[in-house]
């Protein structure tokens, strides 16, 4: 069995300390190098990693290493990832990028470019993809379990990355608009937006709403609503990062013609027209979709495509919807796709 090299490109998005781990619990998988500029990371990463080669950039990192890596982990700043992944590209690496996928569409759109010149794949990686309830949720909704999908609804929310305890390095771009894309809004709208896109496809009327309504220190945004219309469906994208308590209902939640179906709590909720509410615990997420890691590796050994959220053309409508909501949420005017 091959064994794949991997090189991690940047450390700045908190993700990473988590992905590290599932990269460490695969058999066919050894980090080998990891780039960035910031010292306190590279030595958290060392304290994981200490036989890894360091570097004080991901160019340097790429430039050293890219003749014998197979996949890069890219942890970057939003509008960093069309930089590796097109450097990445070039050097025939594929690229695992954490989400979401850019900080603007044309960023993205160069992403999908460069791994189809160079042939390489490319993965976005949505913990989300990962969760048993949403995976249950999305496969009954595939199986036409509700009939048709007619308005799919995703809330995310916390009470903000400093607030929560986030990485100083992590804070700092997030509330960068140029860096992030906007704040909560491209950080939390994201996941309804690829939701969407993954059940709904591609939009084709685009409207927003965000602002800060509660920080007292600068920042893009605080809270927003990001609204897709489809031809028979609507589709509802919210972030907060003002809320301090849990999110409650049903969550993400799709309305069909045949039924409505939800996570609460970990669990499936299904109620079709005329039947009793059904209680679904999730089953357990089995092999290769543990992991965004182990998924991507499992597309490359076997030349399997990438389905669902983490597939770059699902990403990359994401994105186009995500930017369009900022143009919207900017001028006041509904944006037609």
């Amino acid at each position: 069995m091959k064994t794949y090299k991997i090189g991690v490109a940047s450390l700045v998005h908190d993700h990473i300390w988590g992905e590290l781990n599932h990269w460490k619990s695969l058999t066919n998988a050894q980090i080998v190098a990891a780039g960035d500029v910031n010292e306190p990371l590279r030595e958290r990463f060392a304290q994981m990693f200490p036989e890894a080669r360091l570097y004080p950039s991901w160019q340097t990192m790429l430039d050293a290493e890219g003749g014998t890596l197979d996949v890069v982990q890219c942890a970057s700043e939003n509008n960093v990832h069309a930089n590796i992944v097109e450097t990445s590209a070039e050097r025939g690496l594929h690229v695992i990028s954490e989400k979401p996928m850019a900080a603007t569409f044309a960023q993205a759109k160069r992403m999908v470019d460069a791994a189809k010149r160079h042939n390489t794949r490319l993965f976005i990686n949505w913990p989300t993809a990962s969760n048993p309830a949403f995976q249950e949720w999305e496969r009954r909704i595939s199986a036409g379990e509700i009939g048709d999908v007619r308005f799919v609804r995703y809330r995310s929310a916390h009470n903000g990355p400093r607030e929560i305890g986030c990485d100083p390095h992590f804070v700092e771009w997030l509330y960068d608009a140029e860096k992030n894309g906007a704040g909560a809004y491209m950080d939390y709208c994201c996941y309804g937006a690829v939701m969407c896109a993954h059940i709904l496809g591609r939009a084709s009327r685009v409207t927003a709403l965000r602002g800060v309504l509660a920080k007292e220190y600068p920042l893009p945004d605080d809270a927003a609503v990001l609204t897709l219309q489809y031809p028979h469906a609507l589709g509802v994208a919210e972030a907060s990062w003002i809320q301090p308590s849990w999110t409650l209902g049903p969550n993400p939640v799709a309305f069909g013609s045949g039924g409505t179906i939800g996570v609460v709590n970990g669990a499936v909720v299904l109620q079709k027209v005329g039947g009793e509410v059904e209680t679904i615990p999730a089953p357990a997420t089995v092999s290769p979709r543990r992991s965004g890691p182990e998924y991507f590796l499992h597309c490359i050994e076997t030349g399997a495509p990438i389905e669902g959220i983490c597939n770059a053309e699902t990403s990359l409508i994401a994105q186009e919807t995500l930017s369009a909501g900022i143009l919207a949420s900017d001028t006041g005017v509904t944006q037609v796709l």
